[in-house]
């Protein structure tokens, strides 16, 4: 890293845990078991939504885009890192850098606006159940699930451009293990005062316009639960939500912890273990989630087994 051409290198470093060698292979070997796993999981996921018909509903639809999202969201991150700790090279490109910060935020932007969209879509399967076909038609599902892309794409667009054309004034070491907003501005030798205010504005949109609709969608869900008598009935409302409860519990409640914490000099450690958290455990066990806690996805697991079984 240091035999860089310094005056010819327009990259930058990523220090990461460059200053703990011995964490470096543990996190090598745990990494690439967690990437695989992630891409294992989600594929199943994808895969039984697309061959059980039973799996032909609004629910399963966006399961899908979610599973699709977390595989480009690890692949858009942990590729690198994996590259970085392998040897002592630390460096990313310029372009390489560019495009992943804009499709990490992006696909993370956009996480956060269908995990909200998925709530409204289990509002209306258990508040409104004889009206869900007609509510949740197939033109607004696509709607809703491609409103969720369009919104982190532009989103990242504009704030990665802003970031970018900060002068930096030949700084390339960036105190993290991918290219990020917030340690990307301390590279800056100018005032990111606005930038740090549009950033800030934007992600309290982007975060806590989903969790205001979670909070209501879940509000009315629970109101409607109170009201069924028999026992079975309120399990099986509860049941249907009970996967995607965790998962955003899981997602915003880290997102908050990482972005709403006071900034300090001594928490930048804590910082990358918890991006580490939400970067590769979360779409890692999104799928097991849905998996463990869903009697649909385990039958359609099932049909395919056996179908597969029966076919030898």
């Amino acid at each position: 890293m240091e035999q860089k051409n310094e005056s010819s290198f327009t990259g930058f470093i990523l220090l990461g845990f460059s200053d703990r060698l011995q964490l470096e292979l543990v996190l090598f070997v745990v990494l690439l078991i967690f990437y695989i796993f992630t891409l294992l999981g989600n594929t199943t996921i994808i895969a039984l939504s697309y061959l059980d018909p039973c799996l032909h509903t609004p629910m399963y639809f966006f399961l899908s885009n979610l599973s699709f999202l977390d595989m480009c969201y690890t692949t858009s991150i942990v590729p690198q890192f994996l590259f970085n700790l392998s040897g002592a090279d630390k460096s990313i490109s310029f372009g390489g850098c560019i495009v992943q910060m804009y499709m990490s935020l992006a696909l993370g932007c956009t996480e956060c606006i269908l995990l909200g969209v998925m709530a409204f879509d289990r509002y209306a399967a258990v508040c409104r159940p004889l009206h869900y076909t007609v509510i949740m038609h197939p033109g607004l599902c696509a709607l809703m699930a491609s409103a969720s892309w369009i919104t982190g794409f532009a989103n990242s667009l504009l704030q990665t451009e802003l970031v970018f054309l900060l002068p930096r004034c030949g700084r390339n070491k960036l105190d993290h293990f991918f290219c990020e907003i917030p340690p990307f501005l301390k590279l800056a030798c100018v005032d990111t005062t606005i930038n740090v205010y549009a950033s800030f504005f934007a992600s309290v949109i982007i975060l806590l316009t989903p969790v205001a609709l979670i909070v209501f969608s879940y509000g009315q869900i629970v109101r409607a639960v109170i009201r069924i008598k028999s026992t079975a009935g309120q399990r099986k409302a509860f049941g249907t939500c009970g996967s995607h409860l965790t998962v955003v519990s899981l997602f915003f409640g880290t997102a908050i912890y990482v972005y709403y914490q006071p900034s300090s000099n001594n928490s930048q450690d804590q910082d990358k273990f918890m991006s580490l958290f939400y970067t590769v455990i979360i779409p890692m066990t999104n799928p097991l989630i849905y998996t463990l806690r869903n009697r649909n996805v385990k039958g359609a697991m099932k049909k395919v087994l056996w179908k597969q079984s029966d076919s030898r």
